[in-house]
């Protein structure tokens, strides 16, 4: 069948359509994505503001009218932590139901961390024995550990590359100030979970998951995504301390110019790489695989076993 999930996230509304059936793997047929950062339209308040919901709602008309001219037969739509902590996040699904008739689930933290480990471990399957996956969004980062499907440790923190620029790096480029108390910041929060993954033992392999490790792996000089989903991408925490430095002097703009780097994506790339750098020092990573799949195909993996066991 034809499958859309709808990804309300801090950074995009995305919608992804999937050619799928159970024991196979989701084929991708359409995507098609606008970028939103719900994350930065929060009021003083910590609400997402009338502008910020109307624009929802036109974006998710717009997916609604592609999966329709694309023929999918059932939406799975949900949202993560800009509407799951936004403080009228009640008002945001009522009015999001209302105008355009869908229902969106809103994933917790811990759900999240748990989906994209499902899609990890399908992608790389049983040899990769045991996996740490990290995943940086745009409102938070996920960390889940574990030998099977269902991770045996999976936390979520509020260290999503929007959010903390938003919140942490004034200026363009920001002072060297703000970065240094944006890293004790991010270096503190992930000491805080670290024992919570390493009483499990040392992972046999950890992987990277999402955008912002895909474009820091890009710097690093891992393939282009037009060479395809099956080339072996890597990032080293090396080349990554290398870097940080550097994407603390440029602009926005003069990020966008890098390697891999989308325009919209390029304010907040220093935050995302403190978050990579930190975590992959605190976590003792030396080297991490990314992997192509995460949240949305761990939705879509996560629906077809249902449907696989009905």
């Amino acid at each position: 069948m034809r499958l859309g999930v709808l990804d309300v996230g801090s950074n995009t509304v995305h919608l992804l359509v999937v050619d799928a059936h159970p024991g196979a793997r989701p084929l991708p047929a359409h995507s098609h994505k606008a970028e939103l950062r719900l994350a930065q339209l929060l009021d003083d308040s910590g609400a997402i503001g009338p502008e910020g919901i109307e624009k929802l709602v036109a974006v998710i008309h717009e997916c609604l009218q592609a999966a329709e001219d694309k023929g999918v037969e059932e939406m799975l739509p949900f949202a993560t932590s800009a509407v799951r902590e936004a403080g009228n996040a009640d008002d945001v699904l009522a009015r999001v139901k209302a105008e355009t008739g869908v229902e969106l689930q809103v994933l917790t933290g811990a759900e999240e961390a748990r989906l994209t480990f499902l899609a990890a471990r399908r992608w790389f399957g049983w040899s990769a024995g045991k996996l740490l996956v990290l995943d940086i969004g745009g409102g938070s980062l996920e960390i889940a550990y574990g030998m099977d499907e269902e991770p045996d440790a999976a936390a979520s923190l509020p260290l999503g590359a929007g959010r903390l620029t938003a919140a942490w790096l004034p200026g363009d480029p920001p002072g060297p100030e703000p970065i240094r108390a944006l890293r004790r910041h991010v270096r503190a929060q992930i000491a805080r979970t670290v024992g919570e993954f390493t009483r499990f033992g040392a992972p046999d392999h950890v992987v990277g998951t999402s955008k912002t490790f895909k474009q820091l792996a890009r710097l690093a000089g891992a393939a282009r995504s037009a060479e395809g989903l099956y080339v072996q991408r890597e990032l080293k925490r090396e080349t990554l301390e290398a870097w940080v430095p550097k994407l603390a002097e440029m602009t926005t703009a003069r990020r966008a110019e890098l390697p891999g780097v989308s325009e919209g994506r390029a304010g907040q790339l220093l935050a995302g790489a403190l978050v990579a750098e930190g975590a992959m020092d605190l976590f003792g990573v030396e080297c991490l695989e990314i992997c192509p799949w995460a949240l949305r195909e761990g939705v879509i993996l996560r629906r077809l076993d249902h449907m696989g066991s009905a």
